[in-house]
């Protein structure tokens, strides 16, 4: 029980923080040794924090419905990003299984976040059809486990110069549909699992649905306060301990 607690908290934490939850799923399994159920593993932990982001963005999902334009322009981020999944689909598998693969995209991740402190003026409020675009592209690199979804999303919106308070509710909204249907698509392959890990599968949930509320609080003062770049250190740490230290 107490390793699918810290599943859960790990993927609580991780799944909306910038420090790639697909990257510290891998390493922890690898770590605490669990091998069974790998995928219904997967598909709950993000199925509890997807309940949390729901949750917590309900307002601006709300909104969402209503206005159409955001409504194409978070489609087109969608449809882009599954694309790149569902063509990528064998590649990004098999990067799932190599923790030295995931060393190396923590870097890339780290950088990208550190360089984010360079970024001033961000002054649009608004996305057009090509922030759409580049940001569906960038989030479909996200698959790759280390390279931080939020991250990268979030990243690429600063780029774009799309002020804090946006980057960050824009860059939950289009995850949302992503992630939903990543578990749709993982369900089929999962196998009879026993009653005991049922509710083990259970306390995995609740947890990182709980942790994933605190996180994305958590998270957005730390844009607020443009602290942002200060998990690409932290991304680098990881990807050091990984590269040393786990095979």
């Amino acid at each position: 029980m107490i390793k699918y607690i810290l599943l859960g908290v790990v993927q609580g934490l991780t799944e909306f923080l910038p420090v790639s939850s697909s990257g510290h799923l891998v390493i922890l399994q690898k770590i605490l040794g669990i091998h069974a159920h790998e995928v219904a593993i997967s598909v709950v932990l993000h199925l509890g924090t997807l309940l949390a982001v729901i949750i917590f963005f309900r307002k601006d999902i709300l909104n969402l419905l209503k206005n159409f334009r955001l409504f194409i322009l978070v489609a087109v981020v969608v449809i882009t990003t599954g694309v790149i999944g569902v063509l990528g689909k064998d590649f990004f598998e098999n990067l799932f299984s190599s923790p030295k693969l995931v060393g190396l995209a923590w870097i890339f991740t780290g950088l990208l976040l550190i360089w984010t402190k360079r970024i001033t003026h961000l002054n649009r409020d608004k996305l057009n059809l090509k922030d759409a675009l580049i940001l569906g592209l960038t989030q479909g690199a996200a698959i790759v486990p280390g390279i931080s979804r939020s991250g990268i999303t979030i990243s690429t919106l600063f780029f774009r110069k799309i002020n804090r308070s946006v980057a960050f509710s824009f860059s939950f909204l289009v995850s949302i549909p992503i992630i939903l249907g990543a578990a749709i698509l993982e369900v089929r392959k999962i196998e009879v699992i026993p009653k005991g890990d049922i509710m083990n599968l259970g306390i995995g949930f609740v947890f990182s649905f709980f942790v994933g509320l605190v996180a994305l609080l958590f998270l957005r003062i730390v844009i607020e306060k443009a602290k942002f770049y200060y998990f690409g250190y932290y991304c680098l740490l990881m990807a050091a301990v990984t590269l040393l230290f786990i095979k």
